[in-house]
């Protein structure tokens, strides 16, 4: 964005005039070759995992159905829907991290890489003013986080079912959950982009992401060892940086019943 946003914000709506900082922030995220490596890398995981799942299912199901080595078959209904349950969410666990790499990525410097090439005196003057220019922003990465997120879960999950026919018990709730925490990254990263530099800035969220990914797993060996001190720590680092709460959460939703109370990074001990 530059001086020549100018002419489009003058004389109008303070609601038309947001809808154009969203508009060319959406438009300048979509130029970002850092979008386009994550939209590559995330088709090609989807491609490697419907890949894999094709012959794990089928050799899980060949050996359960028919058994080997003189073993009868051990296949039921729920022993399926566990296997096909677990694979998904090891799926879905990697697209949520992409999901949070490439957030934080391409919003890490939506407001300080402009203050530092001063590219922000150019459009933060009357008729304009600060917040539409924050929330403006915040809706154009919020839209790319939430298409993003849709696209490669509807990969995974679409895998699934074109291969096995299952679909997770609670989709839309965990889908909502997922895209729920895309956008509180983004928030946390678009506040830290105005208070400090890029490249600190990307430090300071992943730094906080390792804390809460740390956290989660000091909350589910405490609640399996009957440890509050434990889990009070977990929980406290999950208030600092809700991202991996909420993927737990999520992924709670999208198990069967009797599979959440083991220490996995696809279920949270505490549902």
């Amino acid at each position: 964005m530059s001086s020549a946003l100018q002419p489009l914000i003058q004389d109008v709506s303070p609601i038309h005039q947001l809808s154009v900082i969203t508009r060319l922030t959406f438009r300048e995220a979509r130029r970002r070759r850092l979008l386009w490596v994550g939209l590559g890398l995330g088709a090609v995981f989807v491609g490697l995992f419907a890949l894999g799942y094709f012959f794990a299912y089928r050799d899980f199901t060949q050996q359960a159905l028919t058994g080997a080595g003189g073993i009868p078959g051990f296949a039921t209904d729920e022993i399926l829907e566990q296997f096909n349950n677990a694979i998904l969410m090891a799926g879905l666990y990697v697209m949520n991290f992409l999901v949070i790499v490439v957030t934080i990525l391409t919003s890490v410097g939506a407001i300080s890489s402009e203050v530092q090439t001063n590219t922000i005196h150019a459009i933060a003057s009357k008729p304009l003013q600060r917040w539409q220019i924050v929330l403006g922003k915040w809706i154009g990465y919020a839209l790319l986080v939430t298409l993003y997120t849709t696209m490669l879960m509807a990969g995974v999950v679409l895998s699934v079912f074109f291969i096995s026919g299952y679909l997770p018990p609670n989709l839309l709730i965990g889908w909502a959950i997922i895209v729920l925490e895309g956008l509180t990254v983004l928030s946390l990263t678009l506040f830290g982009s105005t208070i400090v530099s890029t490249l600190a800035n990307g430090v300071f969220v992943f730094m906080l992401y390792a804390v809460a990914f740390i956290g989660s797993w000091v909350e589910q060996i405490g609640a399996l060892m009957g440890s509050q001190t434990a889990q009070d720590l977990g929980i406290a680092s999950s208030l600092l940086m809700p991202a991996d709460a909420l993927w737990r959460y999520a992924s709670g939703q999208m198990q069967p019943a009797g599979i959440g109370n083991i220490i996995s990074p696809f279920a949270s001990a505490n549902q």
